[in-house]
Parts: C-alpha cells; sequence; structure tokens
C-alpha cells in the first residue's frame, strides 16, 4: 500500500507561512533544492489545496524557458507532469495535470490506494493535512526546518490536543542549516494515536 506523506517547509518555531502570509524565508539553495526535486521524483500523486494550488502554478510552463538552469527545468517537467488533486470549494475547474477532487481526503485517499502503481501520496498544506491527520491517514511527517523563527502564521502541526507517536526514519542536515527530518506514524499496539492532554 502506497504511503500518504505530508511534507512542507517550516520554521524553527513550527511554522509554514509566517504571520503576513509570506514564506519567502522557504526558497532553497541548490542542495535544498535537489533534494526537493528527489522528493517529487518518488511520487505518485499530490493532493493540495486552492492556496498551495495556485502557488506551484509558477511551475507549469516554467521549463519552456531555456534561459532557466538544468535544476530548475528539471523540478518544472516533474511537477508539470505530477497528477495533482486540488480541494476546493471556491474553484470550478483546475489547469494543467490536476482535477478537483470530487470528495473529501479519506474518500480521495482511498480511491488513490486502490488503484494500481507505486510512488507515495503527498499531501501539501497544513489545513488538508490537519483534515486527513484527524482521519488517521498520514503515514510519515516530513519536514525541511528553516533556521529561522518567524514568530507566528500556520502552524505545521494545526491539531491541538492529539497526540501522534513517531518513529525517525531519517535525519539530514544541509550546508545551508535547513534540517530534514522524516518520522513514520508508530501504529504499533500500545503506540498509536491518543486524544486528548495525556493527562
Amino acid at each position: 500500500m502506497r504511503s500518504v506523506t505530508y511534507a512542507m517547509s517550516v520554521s524553527l518555531d513550527g511554522y509554514v507561512v509566517g504571520p503576513d502570509g509570506g514564506f519567502d524565508w522557504t526558497v532553497p539553495d541548490e542542495e535544498v533544492f535537489r533534494f526537493a526535486t528527489d522528493e517529487v521524483r518518488n511520487l505518485s500523486v499530490h493532493l493540495m489545496g486552492r492556496r498551495l494550488y495556485e502557488t506551484m502554478l509558477y511551475w507549469e510552463g516554467v521549463d519552456q524557458n531555456p534561459s532557466l538552469d538544468f535544476p530548475t527545468r528539471e523540478f518544472a517537467a516533474l511537477w508539470r507532469r505530477l497528477p495533482k488533486v486540488v480541494f476546493s470549494t471556491t474553484l470550478d475547474a483546475v489547469s494543467g495535470n490536476a482535477r478537483l477532487a470530487t470528495g473529501g481526503p479519506a474518500e480521495e485517499i482511498a480511491r488513490l490506494r486502490a488503484e494500481p502503481g507505486e510512488g507515495d501520496i503527498a499531501i501539501g498544506g497544513a489545513a488538508l493535512a490537519a483534515a486527513a491527520a484527524a482521519a488517521d491517514l498520514i503515514d510519515e511527517y516530513r519536514m525541511r526546518v528553516y533556521p529561522v523563527l518567524v514568530g507566528g502564521g500556520v502552524p505545521y502541526f494545526p491539531r491541538p490536543g492529539r497526540r501522534v507517536d513517531l518513529t525517525r526514519v531519517e535525519t539530514r542536515v544541509f550546508d545551508s542549516g535547513v534540517v530534514f527530518l522524516r518520522h513514520r506514524v508508530d501504529r504499533r499496539p500500545g503506540a498509536g494515536v491518543a486524544d486528548g492532554d495525556g493527562t
């Protein structure tokens, strides 16, 4: 069964977007960009909300620009080919290799897991990830932690009062100071998921 992964860039104080709505501090250097490209290469589909979809529209045609360097064009080509499912109540249509979701995250993930094929099912966007996590649908949490404190905004983990036990799978430190953390949900008996504050 294909894994469902939630991967985002995050500040050291735990936010994917700052209090002003900006995320310019997540611009990757060449090493981190190559790593992100390899992550996309291993996906079979990407689930996202409207905001992330509109942000990533930039990559749909940028690889046609011959003046851009190869890593940029390579990422864009991979992204353009990657199937995407967009969750939105305000969009009437989407472009490129994308479709609007017809159900909630649970229905879409169940449908995708039942299809033949390989590669992870990625979720992007904190709100969509929160809905998937509430239904215990996320298998792995992946964070590229940037050495910056933004002081507020949209948190990576928008799930107050809910505990999830994790097992570390991978840690990587980049020359820029970015740290990649990859954890898998621990579903062994006695670990699992717990509601409440643990008191």
